[in-house]
């Protein structure tokens, strides 16, 4: 039975290092434009005996009553609207709803909530993260370019870019077919992989960005909640450890 309950144990440490890893990656980023922040997913794990394929003949009529520890998933991803806080700047802009906007390096595209822009050298509009690497897809999935001499830069509500009263380009806002189904590649990117985008249509918030949609306070005491449950089942494989020793060491001066 110790063995069985050590398995538990470490069952449960798996579960509760997932969600430290986790929980500090989403405070790392409590404070990036458009973070979406991840979640364990975990489920219980039937005893041998109920989740074999048939065939399996070995039971207990009291083991097989109990639990068989857990089961980690992949995480999942919370993809609610985050706080929308206004900038006043003209090249920030939040999305307000669901889709993401494309942005490409030339070689790939990615897909992201940050709408945070800048202008490089070369009078493309780029995110302002990864050092302007990244440069916005309109809705026709082209590079925006903008005028030097062209005048300020507006956006608008349909997310309509103008220069002056010049309409450059407009937004393009996409959305996968199972958000799900995006990976993060770092930078605050999601790669779509094979899965089908389609364009939609959005709404956007001019001169704002969208804020992390992570709850720090909350975020803090789920800290704390983990690290404290990764210890208590380290303390238990500990304990059971020894007790199996122990009973090795009993067992041998009885037989000798």
């Amino acid at each position: 039975m110790s063995s069985y309950g050590m398995w538990l144990s470490a069952s449960g440490m798996k579960v509760h290092d997932l969600r430290q890893t986790l929980l500090a990656n989403n405070m790392a980023n409590a404070h990036t434009t458009g973070f979406k922040h991840d979640m364990a997913v975990v489920t219980h794990r039937s005893v041998e005996a109920k989740s074999a394929a048939d065939g399996f003949s070995y039971g207990h009529p009291i083991l097989d009553q109990l639990a068989g520890g857990h089961n980690v998933l992949p995480s999942f991803t919370d993809f609610s609207q985050g706080p929308i806080e206004h900038t006043g700047k003209a090249l920030d802009v939040a999305i307000k709803g669901d889709g993401f906007l494309a942005v490409s390096d030339g070689d790939v595209t990615r897909y992201t909530r940050d709408g945070q822009f800048a202008v490089n050298a070369a009078g493309e509009l780029v995110l302002s993260a990864g050092d302007g690497r990244w440069r916005v897809l309109d809705d026709g999935g082209s590079r925006i370019v903008l005028e030097e001499t062209g005048g300020e830069v507006n956006i608008a509500a349909n997310g309509t870019i103008r220069q002056g009263r010049t309409p450059v380009a407009v937004l393009g806002l996409t959305l996968p077919a199972d958000k799900q189904s995006l990976s993060k590649v770092g930078g605050n990117l999601f790669d779509a992989g094979d899965v089908a985008v389609r364009p939609v249509n959005g709404l956007f918030e001019p001169k704002a960005r969208e804020q992390s949609n992570f709850d720090v306070m909350q975020g803090l005491a789920s800290v704390i909640e983990a690290t404290r449950a990764y210890r208590l089942n380290a303390t238990m494989v500990q304990l059971q450890d020894q007790m199996t020793g122990q009973a090795v060491q009993t067992v041998g001066r009885m037989v000798a």
